[in-house]
């Protein structure tokens, strides 16, 4: 098993190689602007997932989900974005299909990892409008009353 996975890490390079020599030979110059635009592309990618990586994330926990699923998004793009600066059209392949799997969102009226479930705002319309009393969640301390009071002071006659 060792064996085979030297044999193609040490494979992987001299294909890529082989097919940038003949690409080369085939396109010429178009082959050096490809890579150049292909790089650029593959840095705007990471500089983009590092902007946009703690917004995710603090969406992601907003809404109840888990922020590991917005880190392995996240990982997922800016390993692609490694792959495109890497020089080569396998591995410009590679990044194509890991940027194209779609990512699963199962957040709505599922249960995370933590065993809540979470609700968005349409269902808990909808619930309401059906089943007016009894659509709400019970809190964890029954003993807790939430709401506004005004106090009224009676006079002495």
């Amino acid at each position: 098993m060792r064996f085979l996975i030297g044999l193609i890490l040490l494979a992987f390079p001299i294909a890529e190689i082989w097919l940038f020599i003949k690409l080369a030979d085939h396109y010429g110059w178009w082959l050096l602007f490809y890579l150049v635009v292909v790089g650029w592309l593959g840095l705007q990618l990471i500089k983009q997932e590092k902007l946009l990586l703690g917004d995710r994330m603090m969406q992601n926990l907003s809404a109840g989900g888990n922020p590991i699923k917005a880190m392995l998004g996240s990982a997922r793009n800016l390993f692609a974005g490694i792959l495109l600066m890497v020089p080569g059209v396998i591995t410009d392949v590679i990044a194509v299909i890991l940027l194209l799997i779609p990512i699963r969102q199962t957040n709505t009226n599922s249960q995370n990892s933590a065993g809540y479930q979470s609700y968005s705002q349409s269902d808990y319309q909808s619930k309401t409008q059906t089943h007016h009393n009894t659509s709400y969640r019970k809190a964890a301390n029954d003993d807790v009353i939430e709401g506004e009071f005004t106090e009224i002071k009676d006079e002495p006659k």
